[in-house]
């Protein structure tokens, strides 16, 4: 039944566009030939958007947590937390084209739309913000702000495909469901017509990467509002373009470079977020357009997302800092010219310079871990989330990344994670069910520059060091993918967390302060105590038996917790062993683990 786009046809827009640009990833860092050939579109966007669904994530988590609220934001929450999140996760070139085109959407769906409390189709969500008017004028509204964060337009590229969209929207009646799927059929032609347009893709015989995406996030629009998928997906993208006719060879790139983009380009881009006024932001536009190219500067009331390419990296943040206070700044080396074209012909290129991706002197490029020899023959990335957990599995020789509470690691972070590692083989641990999306992402990305990944999915901690335990280098990489993926799938888990509200549960109804005890996920036991509730969840994981228990003690937790449940499983279950490490995770005192 088609309805208006309201806080959950938002949040639905978020989670079918990520599942998408998943499944199409590959194939748009395939395409990536323009204005870089770096093979990193697909997954930019990807990351985008996952920050973007995060935020949306977090503002209906947030008003399901405030007593005397409604349980889901209003749309225009939820518009502007998805805004916020693409303006802060942007990647790349197209990432930051897409968190302004999703800017200028929430500027006008959040019209009106203050106290509608994210009613469902309801009077108040109506012409003003989600109607079928509101959504035309919110894509003709995204596509004018994406022009103008560009410092030099050109046709042929996202943002072509993006007035399409705007003008086939404009163009439909009916209701919202009608406009985006006119919308998403406008930007697929656009999209067929790009290599008509610009002579990178003709030659390639490719249509514009970040307008492939553009495509793939309407689909996921006119699915959201309309409850079903477009009948046709995006176009071929590798040899099904139509007759390209001629192409053009003196136009500038799409962020002002001569030509294509291929050869001869700035050496590094450079990405920050930025904290400023917008006058300070005009004069900033103007200096970075002197220093290099593909300058996108996104963003309003007070925080811009800054991307340029240039061969003075220093010099591009140093400008950031006279124009307000810089910070997230990311610095990544293209490589030589003729490794940009390997990317565009390779389907899983090498990497372009060293193994970071980034020069060695390059700033901000990251150093190899102390003690390990230049190039080990395998890696093992683990995410975890306290201090003693992760000096526990540096000890065992894995590359870490730290969870922090409320902050998981995105993408690229693991990605840079497993650079880190400097390996040509990189196992993957990513130590908990929710990132599994995101650990995908990254292993998509490591491995198009080179590196053999596998994701084991283990969804806790206890999960990772059973696994890790079992890892060994000296064996072929299946044979030792497969024995710490059965070691994890042989370990059953277990957390002990605080209630934070009443709520229904597994186990019945819970009350703001009580510990519950969750296995596999689930909450199984309502308890007072950590120390008797974790012997309940104790006793009923070893009824299925079991021969070894690992207690991972929060931070804060005292030592005595871990000798009277030492006690519990030496009196009660004969023949079970126990280890006990002090992980320092905080929010969660403790985790069991049986194997």
């Amino acid at each position: 039944m088609p309805h208006t786009l309201d806080a959950d046809a938002v949040r639905s827009w978020c989670g079918l566009a990520l599942d998408a640009l998943g499944r199409a990833r590959e194939e748009i860092d395939a395409i990536n030939v323009y204005p870089v050939a770096d093979a990193d579109t697909g997954t930019n966007l990807y990351l985008t958007v996952e920050s973007a669904a995060q935020a949306v994530a977090a503002a209906f988590d947030g008003h399901a947590a405030a007593p005397g609220t409604a349980l889901r934001p209003s749309l225009s929450e939820a518009v502007r937390a998805m805004a916020h999140g693409a303006l802060i996760g942007a990647r790349g070139n197209s990432g930051t084209i897409l968190a302004q085109l999703l800017r200028g959407m929430a500027d006008v769906l959040a019209e009106g739309d203050g106290e509608n409390g994210g009613r469902r189709g309801g009077e108040g969500d109506g012409e003003r913000g989600g109607g079928a008017d509101g959504l035309r004028r919110a894509l003709r509204r995204a596509a004018e702000l994406a022009y103008r964060g560009v410092a030099h337009p050109v046709e042929g590229t996202v943002l072509t495909v993006a007035r399409a969209a705007a003008d086939a929207a404009e163009r439909a009646e009916g209701d919202p469901a009608a406009v985006a799927r006119a919308a998403y059929e406008g930007a697929r032609a656009a999209l067929e017509a790009t290599p008509a347009q610009l002579g990178a893709l003709a030659r390639a015989g490719v249509v514009d990467a970040g307008g492939y995406g553009l495509v793939v996030v309407l689909g996921a629009l006119a699915q959201a509002v309309s409850g079903r998928a477009p009948a046709a997906g995006p176009v071929a993208a590798r040899g099904g373009c139509p007759a390209a006719g001629p192409a053009p060879t003196d136009g500038a790139s799409a962020d002002g470079a001569p030509g294509d983009g291929a050869d001869g380009g700035p050496a590094f881009e450079v990405i920050y977020l930025l904290e400023a006024e917008e006058t300070a932001v005009a004069r900033l536009r103007e200096r970075l357009d002197a220093l290099g190219d593909s300058l996108v500067v996104v963003g309003g009331d007070g925080l811009w997302n800054v991307h340029v390419h240039v061969d003075d990296a220093g010099a591009a943040v140093e400008a950031g800092i006279e124009a307000g206070r810089p910070y997230r700044v990311r610095i990544t080396h293209f490589g030589t010219a003729a490794a940009r074209r390997a990317h565009a012909d390779q389907p899983h290129p090498r990497p372009a310079a060293d193994d970071t991706g980034r020069r060695p002197d390059a700033p901000g490029a990251p150093e190899p871990p102390a003690g390990r020899a230049d190039r080990a023959p395998r890696a093992v990335v683990a995410v975890v989330p306290g201090e003693g957990l992760a000096a526990l599995c540096a000890e065992a020789g894995a590359t870490v990344v730290t969870a922090r509470p409320g902050e998981p690691p995105a993408a690229g972070e693991l990605a840079q994670a497993v650079r880190r590692a400097r390996a040509p083989e990189v196992v993957l641990l990513p130590n908990d069910a929710d990132l599994r999306h995101t650990a995908a992402a990254a292993a998509a990305q490591a491995r198009a520059e080179g590196v053999r990944v596998a994701v084991i999915p283990t969804r806790s901690p206890v999960q990772g060091l059973a696994a890790l335990a079992v890892h060994e280098p000296g064996r072929s990489f299946d044979e030792d993918v497969v024995a710490m993926t059965s070691a994890a799938g042989a370990t059953r888990y277990a957390e002990l967390a605080v209630a934070e509200r009443q709520a229904w549960t597994m186990a019945g109804v819970c009350q703001a302060g009580d510990m519950l005890g969750l296995i596999d996920g689930d909450v199984a036991v309502i308890g007072d105590g950590l120390a008797g509730t974790a012997q309940t969840v104790l006793d009923r994981m070893l009824a299925a038996g079991g021969e070894l228990v690992t207690l991972v003690l929060g931070a804060d937790v005292p030592g005595d917790v871990a000798e009277r449940l030492e006690r519990h499983v030496r009196e009660g279950h004969f023949a079970v062993d126990t280890v006990v490490y002090h992980g320092g995770q905080p929010g969660v005192p403790l985790i069991i683990g049986i194997e």
